[in-house]
């Protein structure tokens, strides 16, 4: 009995009746998502942000503008990225400078610090290494360190509150004790993760405020924070019931203003100098619509 072959169709070229094909074929390229080969190409900017430049039609994948980022391209394929012209910004008044540390008249609506990994937007960390913060509608003075070595002598000063700041403030509303101080612990809201709420069991948070000068609805009132929690001295006005004129996220359905009404009017700090440093106090003049505000 003849043995019968496993495979019919290599059987029937042997015999002739159908040809061997001898062309050889290239085996398919492997392809790439475009987002995951430009970020391999551009690796400081998150998958985000690269997502964003192609939406935006800012990726050319061998000069051709492609707008998805999950178009499939080959491994060699030729990819650019255009990145707009930054907008050149001017510098913020200089209150003070030296060959370690500027000071600047921080205006509001200036951020501190860039948001995310690609910001055009001009911020305070543009000239200088940040040591503190302001929030974008604050004004005043901000200072920023021109070596490591400085921004880590005055970062320990602030985390230690080896740091004295004033800030000035325009409340809707006339606190009941004309001198007081507010011991309210804060955490991160949990709803609204960016922002923070008083809670019991969150961090200390001690603001001393005095009267300073006030209209028949308002009041100009002086800040000292002994603490330095994220937005404490926002929160602990508006917890009193004098929540700061301008403020849209702890006083969203307050009187319509053209900025949050909070200034840091000085702050006092040591800074390299002499052997152990010079103790000096920074001040920014209070912006004449702070006046204005109180009528």
């Amino acid at each position: 009995m003849a043995k019968k072959f496993s495979k019919p169709e290599l059987s029937r070229k042997i015999n002739g009746d159908i040809p061997f094909d001898n062309t050889k074929t290239e085996p398919e390229a492997e392809l790439y998502r475009l987002d995951i080969k430009t970020l391999e190409q551009y690796p400081r900017y998150s998958r985000a942000t690269i997502q964003k430049f192609i939406k935006d039609g800012r990726v050319t994948v061998n000069n051709r503008v492609v707008t998805k980022p999950n178009t499939l391209i080959e491994d060699d394929a030729k990819i650019e990225l255009e990145l707009p012209a930054e907008a050149k910004s001017q510098k913020p008044p200089i209150i003070y400078e030296d060959d370690n540390v500027i000071v600047f008249n921080k205006p509001a609506g200036l951020l501190s610090i860039k948001k995310g990994d690609y910001s055009p937007e001009p911020a305070i960390e543009d000239w200088g290494e940040i040591v503190h913060r302001l929030d974008r509608d604050t004004s005043g003075v901000i200072i920023v360190a021109k070596n490591f070595t400085t921004k880590g002598m005055l970062q320990k000063q602030f985390q230690q509150r080896k740091t004295h700041k004033t800030y000035y403030a325009v409340v809707e509303g006339i606190p009941k004790q004309a001198h007081a101080i507010i011991n309210i612990p804060l955490a991160r809201n949990l709803k609204k993760p960016t922002t923070f709420t008083p809670d019991e069991n969150g961090r200390e948070a001690i603001t001393e405020y005095k009267i300073i000068a006030q209209g028949e609805k308002r009041a100009l009132l002086e800040l000292k924070p002994q603490t330095g929690r994220t937005h404490q001295l926002r929160i602990h006005l508006a917890y009193i019931g004098t929540p700061i004129l301008g403020d849209k996220v702890y006083n969203p359905k307050g009187s319509k203003a053209n900025r949050m009404y909070l200034h840091a009017q000085a702050l006092e700090i040591t800074i390299p100098g002499t052997e152990h440093g010079e103790r000096k106090t920074f001040t920014a003049e209070l912006p004449k619509d702070f006046s204005d505000a109180l009528k």
